[in-house]
């Protein structure tokens, strides 16, 4: 089963749709994944959404706030059921393990490395596809994959991560572990 690290850019924020409760409302500009299986990086603009569905449909599904985030967002682009899908959540893991969330730009570059960040916020991105600068866009995207994938590649290797806590120069060390997902297997009649 392949895994793929996924992020996904929005045309609008909540803000304009009337709050976080109408993901509904929120439409896709760009997708971002990286394949373990084929080691590339894909984009995916919104024509192209059920490409991507089609590379989810048969791989665990990796990001950062995924499961609260990008998943709401664009499962209503397809037929089937893409929270059903085996996903790991860092940031999910990392709430369930410290109790509190953390941004993945400080989160990269406490494990990374400074310069090893983010590269700007969702807002810029909502702003280059307004402006239609999707170049700009699609390397803002894939700056935030690689991230997500590099995050993920530690916690996969060291089966920990470095979580900076407010007010305080601390770090806490926060175990978190990944399982590799087993293949399905068909069933015989």
């Amino acid at each position: 089963m392949d895994k793929l690290v996924f992020d996904l850019e929005t045309k609008n924020t909540f803000q304009d749709v009337g709050g976080r409760d109408n993901f509904g409302a929120l439409e896709v500009s760009l997708v971002c994944a990286y394949s373990y299986d084929t080691d590339e990086y894909f984009t995916f603009e919104e024509d192209e959404l059920m490409k991507f569905g089609a590379m989810a449909q048969h791989a665990m599904l990796i990001g950062f706030n995924s499961k609260g985030f990008d998943v709401p967002v664009l499962e209503k682009h397809y037929h089937f059921k893409l929270s059903s899908l085996p996903h790991y959540d860092i940031l999910e893991e990392i709430e369930d393990a410290l109790g509190k969330r953390i941004s993945l730009d400080l989160l990269a570059r406490a494990n990374l490395g400074q310069e090893r960040g983010k590269t700007g916020s969702g807002l810029d991105a909502i702003r280059y596809y307004r402006e239609g600068r999707m170049d700009e866009l699609k390397k803002y995207c894939l700056q935030d994959v690689r991230v997500t994938k590099e995050v993920f590649d530690l916690i996969r290797e060291q089966g920990y991560l470095w979580v900076p806590q407010r007010n305080t120069p601390e770090m806490a060390r926060v175990e978190l572990h990944f399982e590799e997902p087993r293949e399905t297997q068909a069933k015989l009649f």
